[in-house]
C-alpha cells in the first residue's frame, strides 16, 4: 500500500519474523474477546456519554473558534492500512495545512483545545473508529503518516507495532510516554512500550492501561498539553 504526505509517496510494508507463523488457537480466541470488549464498550460509551458529548464538544468549538469541529487526519492501521482518525479539533484552523507536531505553549492550540488535550476528551470520537473496525480501545496510538515517513524504514522495530490494531489509548501513553517527539530516544521509548504490550497484551493489562489512563485524565500529566 502507498500512503502520501506532502506530495511524496512511501510503501507501507509489514516484515516481520512472526508474519510466516500460522496464528495459534489461542491467539485467535484472545482476538475475538479482545474484539467482543471493543465493541461492548465502545457501543456503551457512543450511547452513554457520545450522544450528548458530541453536541456540546461541537457547539463550544464552533463557538470559540472558526472552523470544523471535527479533525480528520490519516493515520496508520493495522497491517499498513491507512484510515481516517477522528478527534475533537483543538487546534486554529488553517486549510491544507502541514504536519507539524503540538509543542508546550503551541500556540495553536485553543483555549477549549487546552481543556479537551489535557483531559483527552480530544480522542473521545475515535469510540467510533472502534466501532468501524480501525482502532482498540488499547494498542499502540496510530502516528500521523508523516511520522511513519519518516521512521519506518529507519527505527528498528517501528513497523511492527502495527501488527495489531493501534489503540485509543496505549501503554506507552498511560506511563507518560506521550507529547512531542522532539528527540529520537522519546519515539524509541514509545515503540518499546508498544512492543512490550503486543508481547504481554491481556484483558487484565488492557483494564490497568485504561484506569491508568482515566487516572491520567482526572489528575493531569506534565507531558499532555
Amino acid at each position: 500500500m502507498q500512503a502520501s504526505t506532502n506530495g511524496k509517496t512511501f510503501q507501507l510494508y509489514l516484515t516481520y519474523d512472526d508474519q510466516s507463523k500460522p496464528p495459534t488457537s489461542k491467539w485467535l480466541l484472545a482476538g475475538i474477546k479482545k474484539r467482543a470488549f471493543d465493541l461492548t464498550i465502545a457501543s456503551l460509551v457512543t450511547i452513554a456519554i457520545l450522544m450528548w458529548l458530541i453536541p456540546i464538544l461541537v457547539l463550544a468549538i464552533k463557538l470559540t473558534s472558526p472552523g470544523p469541529p471535527l479533525f480528520i487526519q490519516l493515520r496508520t492501521g493495522r497491517n499498513g492500512r491507512v484510515f481516517p482518525c477522528l478527534k475533537f479539533r483543538t487546534m486554529t484552523y488553517e486549510r491544507n495545512a502541514k504536519f507539524r507536531q503540538a509543542t508546550r505553549d503551541d500556540q495553536r492550540i485553543t483555549r477549549i483545545g487546552k481543556f479537551l488535550r489535557r483531559t483527552n476528551l480530544d480522542e473521545m470520537p475515535q469510540f467510533l473508529n472502534v466501532l468501524a473496525g480501525h482502532m482498540s480501545i488499547v494498542g499502540p496510538r496510530p502516528h500521523p503518516i508523516p511520522l511513519d515517513a519518516q521512521h519506518w524504514h529507519t527505527l528498528p522495530g517501528y513497523k511492527e507495532r502495527y501488527a495489531v490494531r493501534p489503540g485509543i489509548t496505549g501503554l506507552a501513553q498511560a506511563r507518560g510516554a506521550r507529547g512531542e517527539t522532539d528527540e529520537l530516544y522519546k519515539m524509541i521509548q514509545r515503540v518499546r512500550y508498544d512492543h512490550l504490550y503486543i508481547r504481554r497484551q491481556s484483558a487484565r493489562l488492557d483494564a490497568k492501561i485504561c484506569w491508568w489512563t482515566i487516572k491520567s485524565a482526572i489528575y493531569g500529566n506534565r507531558n499532555a498539553w
